[in-house]
């Protein structure tokens, strides 16, 4: 599934194709995208021009110049596809945007989650999310944690409390903070804390310079520990495990990242360098 460095890359597509181009056309190719964006809607989008095109977390908006919104969500593994507006259709197409000069945006997703959405003027969409990890504190996780019972890796899954992290990025960030995916979220104590905000940005940072992974369908072992199951933790060599927590896989190292290890300080970034580096900003 894109998360959040995935999701920009893909917005960045979408701004080259779009901004400063006046839609011709937008056209559903799905019986669940023409329920969301009705004939009606595309036909509100035609004859606009794009003015930029936003990410919030993991949500795209395409503004428009009359102040209405198109919104995007990939869902679990959608995609931007340009091609000419005379090229045949790729496939897996289910939304395409067409522009008046002959370049045409499509969301291609092979499961059909993706959603499409048109709010009009005045009418933007309405997230509730937590901050997104650029702006991340050890107090607002310490204050979002609080009332939470169950353990960090589910909660670091509500957009509530971090915007833009998803499954991947959380268990990254939870090895690279040494603390164990279980541990109940309200018994964390403010050095894990600290430590997990700088795992989280430094995971995202990790995320932002490598990209492609996503968009080129290649399957790559970049990570620190997710989809490491059975292969060696990069830090003390002890296999790395999977465990299924809210129905999401869990890596970990049983060794680096045991309970009774959540306190010892962890290593993220080298000491005095920001995660959030220039080569990797949040745009």
């Amino acid at each position: 599934m894109p998360e959040l460095p995935e999701v920009e890359a893909a917005a960045a597509v979408a701004r080259h194709a779009l901004v400063g181009r006046t839609i011709a056309a937008v056209t559903t190719h799905h019986a669940s995208q023409q329920r969301a964006l009705p004939t009606r809607a595309a036909r509100r989008v035609a004859g606009r021009r794009v003015v930029r095109v936003e990410r919030r977390a993991k949500h795209q908006h395409v503004i428009l110049d009359d102040g209405a919104v198109v919104a995007v969500h990939f869902r679990m593994n959608g995609d931007w596809e340009v091609t000419g507006s005379v090229d045949p259709l790729p496939r897996h197409t289910r939304v395409a945007f067409t522009t008046n000069d002959g370049v045409r945006l499509c969301l291609v997703d092979s499961r059909a989650l993706c959603t499409v959405t048109y709010h009009a003027p005045g009418d933007p969409p309405r997230l509730v999310l937590g901050p997104e990890p650029n702006v991340l504190t050890a107090d607002h996780l310490r204050a979002a944690l609080s009332r939470r019972s169950g353990a960090i890796k589910p909660a670091l899954l509500d957009q509530r409390i971090v915007a833009g992290l998803g499954n991947i990025y959380a268990a990254e960030a939870l090895w690279r903070a040494r603390i164990d995916p279980a541990a109940p979220a309200q018994s964390l104590g403010e050095a894990p804390l600290r430590a997990l905000v700088r795992g989280i940005k430094t995971a995202i940072a990790d995320g932002f310079a490598r990209q492609g992974r996503y968009r080129n369908g290649a399957r790559q072992w970049p990570f620190k520990v997710y989809d490491r199951e059975g292969r060696a933790c990069r830090r003390c060599s002890t296999p790395v495990q999977r465990v299924t927590q809210a129905g999401r896989s869990t890596y970990f190292c049983p060794e680096c990242q045991r309970s009774a290890k959540i306190g010892k300080r962890a290593s993220c970034a080298p000491r005095g360098q920001s995660p959030f580096s220039s080569r990797t900003p949040l745009r």
